[in-house]
C-alpha cells in the first residue's frame, strides 16, 4: 500500500484575482470551509496517510491551517522558496524538493488546487515498477495538456494546449510515481517559457514505456479561477 503523498502548492495563484491577493487560493473558503480541506478529506478518505505540502507563496498562513487540523491530517510543510530559492519555478521544483523524502518510495503526486474523487485517488494505490498519470475525457482538450495513449494504456506523449485534435483525454494533474521518477528528473532542462516542467519529467519516463494510463471515473475539478469556485460548490453539496 501506499501512504506518502506530495502536494504540489506553492504557486501565487493569479487568476483567482483579488479573492488570492491574501492568502494562498488553496485556503479560498467554499461551503465555510478551506478548498484544501476537502481535498486533504479524499485523500484520507482513499488510505493515504503521509502527505508532504510544497508551499511557498504566502507559507505562513499554511502553517496556521495545518496548527488548526494537525489532529485530522498527518501533513509535512517544506518550503519550496528555502531549498530553491524564489528564481526557480516550475511543475517540477516541488518534486526536487521531497526527494530525500520520498526516494525509494512509490507516491501520489497532485495538485493542491484539483480536488479528485476518492475512488480515482484509491485506484491509483498501486506497487510496481510503472508510473502512472490520471486522464479525463473533456470536451475542450484544446485548453489543456493532453494524453496520447497507445493501444496497450501506455502514455506515448502529453501535449500541452495542442492547435490541432490529438484526442480528448486530458491531464489532471494526478500522478503515481514510482522511485524512478528522480533519476529522470535529473534529466531535464529549462522549459520554452523558463521553467522547469513535471511534464518534460512525464514525457522522458513515457519515451521508454515506464508510464502508464488510468482514466479519471469519478470527478476532477480544477481551482484555478472564481468561476470555478460554484463548480465546487456544486459538488460539495452533493457529496456532504
Amino acid at each position: 500500500m501506499i501512504k506518502k503523498v506530495l502536494i504540489s502548492a506553492a504557486g501565487r495563484g493569479t487568476r483567482m484575482l483579488d479573492l488570492g491577493k491574501d492568502k494562498p487560493k488553496h485556503l479560498i473558503e467554499v461551503n465555510n470551509r478551506p478548498f484544501l480541506y476537502y481535498l486533504l478529506s479524499n485523500l484520507k478518505k482513499a488510505g493515504f496517510s503521509d502527505i508532504t505540502m510544497v508551499v511557498g507563496y504566502k507559507k505562513e498562513f499554511m502553517e496556521k491551517f495545518f496548527s488548526q487540523h494537525q489532529d485530522e491530517f498527518n501533513i509535512s510543510l517544506v518550503n519550496q522558496f528555502e531549498i530553491l530559492g524564489d528564481q526557480r519555478y516550475g511543475t517540477a521544483c516541488p518534486l526536487e524538493c521531497i526527494r530525500q523524502l520520498m526516494s525509494g518510495d512509490n507516491f501520489l503526486s497532485v495538485n493542491g488546487d484539483n480536488i479528485y474523487a476518492v475512488e480515482d485517488l484509491a485506484n491509483l494505490n498501486t506497487v510496481d515498477d510503472f508510473s502512472y498519470v490520471a486522464g479525463f475525457p473533456h470536451p475542450e482538450p484544446q485548453n489543456y495538456g493532453v494524453l496520447q495513449v497507445d493501444e496497450n494504456g501506455l502514455l506515448k506523449n502529453i501535449v500541452e494546449k495542442p492547435k490541432s485534435p490529438v484526442g480528448n483525454l486530458i491531464n489532471t494533474g494526478l500522478y503515481k510515481f514510482s522511485p524512478e521518477v528522480f533519476s529522470y528528473l535529473d534529466r531535464i532542462g529549462l522549459s520554452p517559457r523558463g521553467e522547469y516542467e513535471l511534464t518534460d519529467v512525464v514525457n522522458l519516463m513515457a519515451k521508454d514505456g515506464k508510464v502508464k494510463v488510468m482514466s479519471v471515473k469519478g470527478i476532477w475539478l480544477d481551482f484555478g479561477k472564481p468561476a470555478d469556485i460554484p463548480k465546487v460548490e456544486n459538488y460539495l453539496n452533493g457529496h456532504d
